[in-house]
């Protein structure tokens, strides 16, 4: 008899914080392992990182499935860039915006069945003073709401928690003054949020852009230039189809790069994550990453 092909090694990462990352997932291994993956599972060590914890073990694995939300992916991505391995994505989280831009079923189970069909693409990252980010980076009215928006609010609220927090900072939301650096020209602005996405969604049910996708090459800025924060309220339908860029107050062009520079620093927020300040070099990684997802979905 001729020898059976080995099974593909998969380092499974569970991040136990993710909204659902306590319950069971043990159909959506059983999945795994019925489409012929041998799965082992790692915890990460006292102290240690998720993308430390992928360095140190994607060694003799042939890909990568990660258990968690947008926070999880965006903590894991230096790591999973440097190691170069696949990656499933098993959706965990309170938004789960990644899996929902590239198509991945938001049932774990149902996504695990993806990643056992061995359909690959790839997709592009957004980076950010050196920080990786899969789904947009923001400064101004979000970076404000991932600050106030604690994990233990996520856990208790889920998406609900977004616009509880959300009403609260709209009331005293303020604009300030920016001046952006892009495609050969300098353009100072007025502004309550400026956001710059790589994927389509991002903040439980936002559209940065109605046509962007993971694999475009391109990043996409808009910048709400509201007067009044009752003007958002009104935005408020196209920020959630991605149609926010044909309104007169809202900036909006596509670029491979950008800087935004504030005359005192401002966080930077990425995929719901505070992890640097302005001024905020942002460009395009393309292809940085090979994902799982549904054959033929853009």
């Amino acid at each position: 008899m001729p020898n059976s092909k080995p099974p593909k090694r998969a380092l499974l990462i569970v991040n136990p914080k993710a909204r659902r990352g306590t319950g069971s997932i043990a159909s959506a291994v059983s999945v795994l392992e019925n489409g012929g993956l041998a799965v082992t599972e790692e915890k990460a060590a006292e102290n240690e990182t998720l993308a430390e914890l992928v360095r140190r073990r994607a060694n003799g694995f042939d890909l990568i499935v990660l258990g968690g939300g947008d926070g999880t992916l965006n903590a894991a991505a230096p790591g999973l860039v440097d190691a170069g391995l696949p990656l499933g994505v098993l959706p965990l989280g309170t938004a789960n915006d990644f899996a929902r831009t590239v198509g991945i079923p938001p049932d774990p189970t149902k996504a695990a069945e993806v990643i056992a069909a061995g359909s690959l693409a790839p997709i592009d990252l957004g980076e950010v003073n050196g920080h990786l980010f899969f789904n947009v980076a923001s400064i101004g009215f979000s970076a404000e709401l991932a600050a106030d928006l604690t994990q233990e609010a996520k856990k208790r609220w889920g998406k609900l928690g977004y616009a509880i927090i959300a009403a609260r900072l709209l009331a005293r939301s303020q604009l300030f003054s920016a001046h952006l650096d892009h495609d050969g020209t300098t353009e100072k602005i007025r502004t309550m949020q400026v956001s710059v996405g790589n994927g389509r969604h991002y903040g439980g049910g936002m559209t940065v852009e109605e046509s962007a996708t993971a694999d475009d090459g391109t990043l996409d800025f808009y910048s709400l230039e509201v007067d009044h924060w009752w003007r958002l309220l009104a935005l408020l339908p196209s920020l959630r189809r991605g149609t926010q860029g044909r309104w007169d107050d809202v900036r909006a062009f596509r670029t491979t790069e950008v800087t935004i520079r504030t005359s005192k620093p401002r966080p930077v927020n990425t995929d719901g994550e505070l992890c640097t300040t302005t001024p905020a070099h942002f460009r395009i990684r393309p292809k940085a990453l090979q994902v799982f997802r549904p054959k033929g979905l853009s």
